[in-house]
This record gives C-alpha cells, sequence and structure tokens, in this order.
C-alpha cells in the first residue's frame, strides 16, 4: 500500500470515529427546584419502672 491509500483509508475512520465522541451537556432549570417539607413526626415514650421505685415515687412525692 502507498502512503496515499493509507491517507485515504484512515479519512474516513477518522470521521467516523470522531462522531462516536460522547458529549454531556449541564443547564440549569427553567423553573426554580421545589422541596415539598410537610413532615409530621409523632413518638411515644414508654417507660418501665420498677415495682420497689415505683413504690418510693408515691411514698415520695416530692423527690421531683
Amino acid at each position: 500500500m502507498t502512503p496515499i491509500t493509507k491517507a485515504l483509508w484512515l479519512l474516513p475512520l477518522t470521521g467516523v470515529l470522531a462522531g462516536c465522541v460522547p458529549r454531556i451537556e449541564v443547564a440549569a432549570p427553567k423553573e426554580p427546584i421545589t422541596i415539598n417539607m410537610n413532615v409530621k413526626i409523632e413518638h411515644e415514650i414508654h417507660i418501665r419502672v420498677d415495682k420497689d421505685v415505683e413504690a418510693l415515687l408515691k411514698n415520695q412525692s416530692d423527690l421531683f
């Protein structure tokens, strides 16, 4: 193969490979982003007290 023939083969090949380059585009949204924060939080606290401690709290209510 002559150098001219090699160049003629490589020219279309490079054109095809150039078309396969990935393109990434970053754009800002047209409308602002809204976040809905309507959250309802409920909790329950269960305390288990030993019977001796419960009797102590009943007898001496001025502790707390």
